[in-house]
């Protein structure tokens, strides 16, 4: 391409379809030219199918396709240079190395003719020399990516916008992916030799290893990486059309982020305890004088009521409905309830009986003889058969014995019986 046809028509709003200046346009012709991924994974698959002859196995223990072109150079057809070798060293890591010295020493392949050796050398100097060629002008691109693409160097620095130019085949190319895409460009496969890949992160290229996201918490980088390949994306779509040159647009994407990020830190505010709202219900009316504490009174607890409510430490209370309710009579009607003085009975609270009610229980108690069988506490299962040692089953009236003894009382002892004469049989004196 000549500069002439590089250089292109200048459109209605004075914009070039090369790079805009003098200054940056070899850097721009040389990130158009980068060499490719597809070239060099041509030559690693190219290698990798001569040498599975040699040695099959190294493929699986070296995924990474560099670190496998470097190995194979290094070894050649004499596998024993695992042992003890210095520049293997710089290659591989020391757990891989035992690993590779282990399996070469029992691999089963053959060794290589001289010119097959010779093709394999020749390809893999093709391969590093692709490689350091790519890494001059990453260099080179990295120290004019101020004219190249001003505002996706803002955001994430010139090195790593160098790299995912380089990656993405150049600034238009890389205008025109995704977001979701921009995020995994330069991601490492994980290692399968064997050993643990926990520290190898899945889905993370070279804006994740990024300043920008590496100075934030490692909860957050994932989301920031989502972030800022988001604006990068928008800053790269800006450089692709060479607008804003000066990097207005890289500074206002670059304060979004920041602002977003310092938002994502911010501590949860402080829940407020909030004290419990007045009640709706408004104050009672307080009553006093007489009439109040004589309700207060009927109204209290009798010392009846109080009896029935105390239980005793350690006793089987009988249940007074005679179920398995649980419902007793407490201390009421038991004699020995372990109290040294007698309960003072209050008389504020003493149930009390009319004068009617007094009068009419005398009237009943003058007829009735005064007792029944709640009265006097008599068992209730008595019964009018009893057994006799002459007729064995009689039939007796149990409250027999009871109706004389009303009798007797009512003609000696009642409030209505009067003084009799009685005349003595000794003295003759009259006697009341």
């Amino acid at each position: 391409m000549s500069p002439a046809e590089f250089r292109g028509s200048v459109t209605k709003g004075g914009r070039r379809d090369g790079c805009w200046g003098q200054p940056a346009e070899s850097a721009c012709l040389l990130t158009r030219y980068l060499p490719s991924p597809c070239t060099l994974d041509i030559i690693h698959k190219f290698i990798r199918d001569k040498y599975s002859k040699r040695f099959p196995e190294l493929e699986s223990l070296v995924p990474n396709a560099l670190d496998y072109i470097r190995t194979v150079k290094e070894l050649g057809n004499s596998l024993d240079k695992c042992k003890n070798n210095e520049n293997l060293q710089q290659i591989l890591t020391n757990a891989t190395i035992m690993v590779v010295s282990v399996t070469a020493s029992t691999t089963q392949g053959q060794q290589l003719s001289e010119e097959g050796l010779e093709r394999l050398e020749e390809a893999c100097d093709m391969a590093l020399e692709l490689n350091a060629s790519k890494h001059r002008i990453y260099e080179y691109v990295e120290s004019r990516m101020s004219f190249i693409a001003p505002n996706l160097s803002i955001i994430i620095g010139a090195s790593t916008a160098a790299k995912i130019m380089g990656v993405a085949g150049g600034l238009t190319n890389l205008s025109k992916m995704p977001a979701c895409n921009i995020m995994l460009l330069g991601a490492q496969r994980k290692t399968l030799s064997g050993f643990s890949s926990t520290s190898v992160l899945p889905h993370t290229g070279y804006i994740y290893h990024s300043d920008i996201v590496q100075s934030l918490p490692p909860d957050l980088r994932r989301k920031a990486a989502r972030l800022v390949a988001a604006k990068c994306t928008l800053a790269a779509r800006v450089d692709s059309f060479h607008e804003s040159t000066e990097g207005k647009v890289g500074y206002e994407l670059k304060d979004e982020i920041e602002r977003k990020f310092d938002k994502w830190q911010e501590p949860p505010p402080v829940k407020q305890v909030k004290p419990l709202p007045a009640p709706l219900d408004g104050q009672r009316k307080k009553r006093g004088g007489r009439r109040y504490r004589k309700m207060k009174e009927r109204l209290g607890l009798t010392e009846i009521r109080k009896q029935a409510n105390r239980m005793s430490f350690g006793e089987i209370e009988e249940d007074a409905y005679q179920e398995d309710l649980g419902f007793s009579l407490g201390h009421l009607g038991k004699s020995g309830s372990g109290r040294v003085r007698q309960t003072q009975v209050n008389e504020a609270t003493k149930a009390r009986i009319s004068k009617t009610l007094q009068r009419t229980l005398q009237k009943q108690s003058v007829v009735y003889g005064g007792k029944s069988t709640i009265r006097d506490r008599s068992s209730g299962t008595a019964s009018s058969v009893a057994f006799t040692p002459l007729q064995g089953l009689e039939i007796v009236n149990p409250q027999a014995a009871e109706k004389k003894v009303a009798e007797a009382n009512q003609k000696y002892f009642s409030s209505m019986a009067e003084f009799l004469k009685v005349k003595g049989e000794k003295s003759g004196i009259m006697s009341t």
